[in-house]
């Protein structure tokens, strides 16, 4: 790893424990999970100007925009407890926000330094998502979601791996195992 931390992305399917790995990640690397879940609830819950677009476009119903998307990802990126380094939970999401991603660490100097994708059968998945018992966690719903996400992410990962980046890892193991995966990937960059 090298001295400034480790600026690294978590892809992978709904259900396939990138939050929970984000988590463990944080406290090992001692650098911020950002989920971009929360990077927009924080920004609404704090008022800003940003915060107040991002929650225009929310509470209408509509799709943050990769742009605005992008906005809030610049600002989180650029606050003092990320400079030695993140990990990125839920952006990118597309080959599109993945070159503005680049575009926007490039502009303070830095850059990726790995891409760690979770792979996890597909009925593992389902299964999981129907042992939270959600009420949208119905097995068609969670079959459209993941075939979606398959259709959007799949040249996604195929960007990473063709820049040297992407990690692929086992995510269907012990918790314990998929994190010591993940940090010998990270601590090797």
């Amino acid at each position: 790893m090298a001295d400034d931390g480790v600026r690294a992305v978590l892809l992978g399917a709904p259900g396939c424990g990138k939050g929970t790995q984000a988590g463990r990640l944080e406290s090992a690397l001692a650098v911020p999970a950002i989920s971009t879940g929360e990077l927009l609830r924080q920004a609404i819950a704090a008022g800003t100007s940003l915060g107040e677009r991002v929650a225009a476009t929310v509470s209408s119903g509509q799709l943050v925009s990769d742009e605005l998307m992008a906005e809030v990802v610049r600002e989180r990126v650029g606050a003092e407890d990320a400079r030695r380094g993140f990990v990125l939970d839920g952006y990118p999401r597309t080959t599109t926000q993945a070159l503005t991603l680049d575009r926007l660490l490039a502009e303070s100097g830095a850059h990726l330094d790995a891409v760690v994708f979770l792979d996890v059968p597909k009925e593992v998945l389902v299964r999981r998502a129907l042992a939270r018992r959600r009420e949208d966690d119905q097995e068609p719903v969670i079959r459209r979601r993941l075939a979606l996400y398959g259709e959007k992410t799949a040249p996604l990962v195929e960007h990473y791996r063709e820049r040297g980046l992407l990690h692929r890892i086992d995510g269907d193991r012990e918790v314990n195992e998929v994190t010591q995966s993940i940090l010998s990937v990270l601590r090797s960059e």
